[in-house]
């Protein structure tokens, strides 16, 4: 069945293409607007317009206002500024606790861990089997320092959608400053940072057919988590640096375009995410859907495959011409299983078989039906050659007893 000829790209979790329109408006940027953006002279004035409209799209497409956006590097950068200069702000005031997930990307864990390391104290909330944060879960770890909630809006690897809006409600009752990290849910699902009510929001450009490179933190008015970036005057004094006036000008043009038919594309993408869960699920015996499905990402498929490793199946995928993930493309590199299954309960070596297939609003039925014809073919063929398939099915049906909560 080999066809390396044909590509189906389903890892648009870990990146997506630059839209064509983000990249046009970039070039226009770079070949025009040459100037620098603080500069007093009718060509940084050029450069200006592009970081200022690119700005108010993105303040915008998520309902806030232009002065509420602080362009960086990536979702990373923006993540490691609300974790990091929010306890670097609250530890003045004597608070150094902060709650998050135990699932977080690790933008958010190694900048969790690195506060630890300095002396702050950090709850980890543990999702329950179908991957979802309980509110009274989060509640019942605030104490009295508590400086930070930090949850993801929806989750990197299994694309559960978490209650930030109830989550955002408990953190202000007891006055405390809520973050989400939201770079898998800008662009795929609506998101308003008014109804949620959160005090900071991450967001990535090229998780959303934006260039690479090009981040954004949402602050509400009133809320200054302490710099990581000195310098100039740049971000009105919040983020050092030269604006990458490219940069911005393709996110803001991307994001615009994401959400400008949004409801039509999460439509387009759930019909896709349904027909390959139900079929692999119906067709190869014991794998199993990790996270619920009633609140996920409409472009989301993460399955396990007991018996196999992730890494064997995905040569097998590639080798036909399909590109997916073991997990997260910013872990991809790494043999343990990951930290976002072993949290919801799946054994280590059911997590060690599993495979991420995230869908954009370019694939199409033929796609989604290829993959499962490769896999209904690649799956039982690897599992005759495996010593690990005997293992893999008492495993995955001694876990599949123990039901989910």
């Amino acid at each position: 069945m080999e066809n390396t000829e044909k590509v189906v790209y389903l890892d648009n979790a870990a990146t997506t293409a630059c839209a064509p329109e983000a990249l046009a408006v970039m070039v226009e940027a770079l070949s025009g607007a040459c100037g620098n953006p603080s500069s007093h002279y009718s060509v940084g004035y050029e450069a200006k317009e592009f970081v200022d409209k690119g700005r108010a799209q993105v303040a915008k497409a998520i309902n806030a206002s232009p002065a509420e956006i602080f362009f960086t590097g990536c979702g990373s950068e923006a993540d490691n500024w609300a974790v990091k200069g929010t306890a670097f702000t609250k530890a003045r005031q004597n608070k150094k606790h902060l709650i998050t997930s135990a699932f977080e990307h690790h933008a958010i864990m190694h900048s969790m861990a690195a506060l630890e390391r300095m002396g702050f104290e950090v709850t980890y909330i543990k999702p329950t089997t179908k991957g979802y944060i309980r509110p009274e879960d989060v509640e019942a770890a605030i104490r009295p320092d508590t400086a930070l909630i930090s949850i993801m809006m929806a989750n990197n690897e299994i694309g559960t959608i978490q209650p930030i809006k109830e989550i955002a409600e408990i953190a202000h009752k007891h006055g405390i400053w809520m973050h989400t990290d939201a770079v898998q849910a800008v662009g795929a699902i609506p998101v308003d940072v008014k109804e949620l009510g959160v005090d900071m929001l991450s967001m990535s450009a090229h998780k959303f057919n934006g260039p690479k490179g090009m981040g954004a933190l949402y602050c509400r008015k009133g809320i200054w988590p302490q710099n990581l970036i000195d310098g100039g005057s740049q971000e009105a004094r919040h983020r050092a640096g030269t604006e990458n006036v490219a940069g911005i000008a393709g996110m803001g043009k991307a994001l615009e375009m994401a959400t400008e038919h949004l409801e039509e594309r999460m439509a387009h993408e759930k019909v896709l995410r349904d027909y390959v869960i139900d079929r692999v699920l119906k067709n190869i015996p014991e794998a199993r859907l990790n996270g619920g499905l009633e609140h996920r990402l409409p472009g989301n498929v993460n399955i396990s495959f007991p018996g196999l490793e992730g890494e064997t199946i995905l040569l097998d995928l590639d080798m036909h011409g399909i590109c997916a993930s073991t997990g997260s493309a910013c872990n991809s590199d790494s043999l343990d299983p990951s930290h976002v299954l072993l949290s919801i309960g799946v054994p280590e070596e059911i997590g060690h078989g599993s495979m991420r297939f995230t869908f954009g609003p370019q694939n199409t039925m033929e796609e989604a039906k290829y993959l499962c014809d490769v896999l209904e073919e690649v799956i039982p063929r690897r599992r005759a050659m495996s010593c690990m398939w005997l293992q893999g099915q008492n495993t995955a049906r001694q876990f599949s007893l123990k039901g989910d909560k």
